[in-house]
């Protein structure tokens, strides 16, 4: 049977709504089916939808479920700062200073900052290292560059399975058109060095319901990348990165490495609170 549950949609890595990535969040996901938490993912036509239940881990304040069209993920960056943003305006209590989140990839540290700014613990790489020859000629033809305009590439692989690229200059960046069919069932991170309001600009293709789709800014990308660039020198331990420009957004990511940890921050914004009927 059908019953109202709580909902919010909250736009993350921004502080002004519909520049940033919009993720759509069910408050009570308890006692829903598999079934429909995809249904109803796919039928909001975002890239991902969560769904809030109780933590099965005493230490976790809640879980989430992410949902992406026509599949589960373990993790997914601006999912896991949109769901903490409604969960505290809906009146939830974090246990301590740190907020935890249970999700597929396990536990997950969120910590608040100014305003309505959110961080979240990079999880750790389940993948890194160099693509092979064969993965990069794919990726290469794939994204219509030149093998010249490639000055790095790496394995990016935290949950979604992100293959990273960094290319010579955001022109190179922008100019990316990509063969969806080339790239087919691929999570493609390509990014480079930027002087236009922010250190890095980023772009991320990854497998939506009518082929090959880029989302407007990814929380899980970033983190890879971040673990990515800061570990090879290629980026210093604070940075901002842009995405969403080729598509109209303008989201930004605010990248921290304290101690061991890279946090992975933005704004978040409540765009529709309300109910559903599932």
């Amino acid at each position: 049977m059908s019953s109202v549950r709580g909902f919010a949609q909250v736009d993350v890595f921004t502080s002004e709504p519909t520049l940033g990535n919009p993720v759509a969040v069910v408050l009570d996901g308890a006692r829903l089916r598999n079934e429909q938490m995809q249904a109803f993912t796919d039928w909001t036509n975002l890239s991902e939808a969560t769904f809030v239940t109780p933590a099965s881990n005493p230490t976790a304040d809640y879980a989430v479920r992410i949902f992406c069209p026509g599949r589960e993920l373990p993790f997914a960056g601006h999912p896991t700062l949109g769901t903490c943003h409604a969960w505290l305006e809906s009146g939830g209590q974090p246990k301590s200073e740190v907020i935890v989140q249970e999700c597929g990839v396990g536990l997950v540290r969120i910590r608040r900052g100014t305003g309505s700014r959110l961080s979240f613990a990079a999880p750790p790489l389940r993948r890194s290292g160099p693509l092979t020859d064969s993965e990069l000629d794919v990726l290469v033809h794939g994204l219509g560059l030149d093998k010249s305009q490639v000055a790095d590439h790496q394995w990016c692989d935290n949950g979604p399975g992100w293959q990273g690229i960094l290319v010579d200059s955001v022109d190179t960046l922008r100019a990316i058109a990509p063969d969806g069919h080339l790239l087919a069932g691929l999570d493609v991170g390509v990014v480079a060095p930027s002087t236009d309001g922010a250190d890095f600009e980023v772009r991320a293709f990854f497998p939506g319901n009518n082929g090959l789709t880029e989302d407007p800014v990814t929380g899980s990308l970033n983190a890879a990348l971040a673990q990515w660039l800061i570990g090879s020198g290629r980026a210093p331990d604070t940075y901002t990165a842009s995405q969403g420009r080729s598509i109209g957004r303008d989201g930004r990511v605010f990248v921290e490495r304290i101690d061991s940890d890279i946090w992975i921050g933005g704004e978040s914004t409540t765009v529709i609170t309300g109910s559903v009927l599932l």
